[in-house]
């Protein structure tokens, strides 16, 4: 049984490395409402560096390997970029998906983003009912989105985002991003 669970800690360890980066970038996120670079930048490069190395030893292409994390990575961009674009959330929380993306690629980051995007939900609306706000979180939302469809300039949208950012209940998506990841690293059993 200990041969075992060592044997799977072995082969899943960078889950667990991402893992642990993702807890670190919440806390902080949670405090400070950013994630700083000195996260997100070496998290990415490692991944790479990682993709290199373990197809390398697995006697495939290197370049394949950087491929499939230059694809994750892109893709981690892609799936919050557009909130970012618009102010809805922070640089750091688009790079740190980013490098879950460096680490584990397309497939597994896509399922992470959807989980992450269930978990990011749940909380808002823990978050409004603690705050007794549904009422005033409604009707912003639904001004936002009229905004969205009104506006459609990203960088208008940001400063408007931007001013109203004082009046808002904020989650540090970092947050979801790593419960929703994790969460998903353990159904998928990628930690055991």
């Amino acid at each position: 049984m200990i041969e075992a669970l060592k044997n799977s800690l072995i082969d899943n360890w960078p889950f667990w490395v991402v893992s642990v980066t993702l807890i670190v970038a919440a806390v902080i996120d949670g405090i400070q409402l950013k994630v700083p670079n000195w996260i997100t930048l070496p998290m990415i490069a490692s991944g790479w560096l990682y993709s290199i190395i373990s197809y390398s030893f697995a006697g495939e292409a290197w370049y394949a390997g950087l491929a499939w994390s230059l694809a994750g990575t892109t893709l981690g961009l892609a799936l919050l970029l557009p909130a970012y674009a618009i102010g809805g959330m922070g640089a750091g929380d688009v790079k740190l998906l980013a490098g879950v993306g460096a680490w584990v690629h397309c497939g597994d980051t896509l399922m992470a983003f959807c989980v992450s995007v269930i978990v990011g939900g749940i909380i808002a609306i823990g978050q409004i009912a603690w705050h007794r706000g549904f009422r005033k979180h409604f009707k912003q939302m639904a001004f936002i989105a009229n905004e969205i469809i009104i506006v459609k300039n990203p960088e208008t949208l940001a400063q408007i985002a931007a001013q109203r950012k004082s009046s808002m209940c904020l989650l540090p998506y970092g947050i979801p991003i790593c419960i929703g990841t994790i969460g998903y690293f353990a159904w998928m059993g990628l930690l055991v």
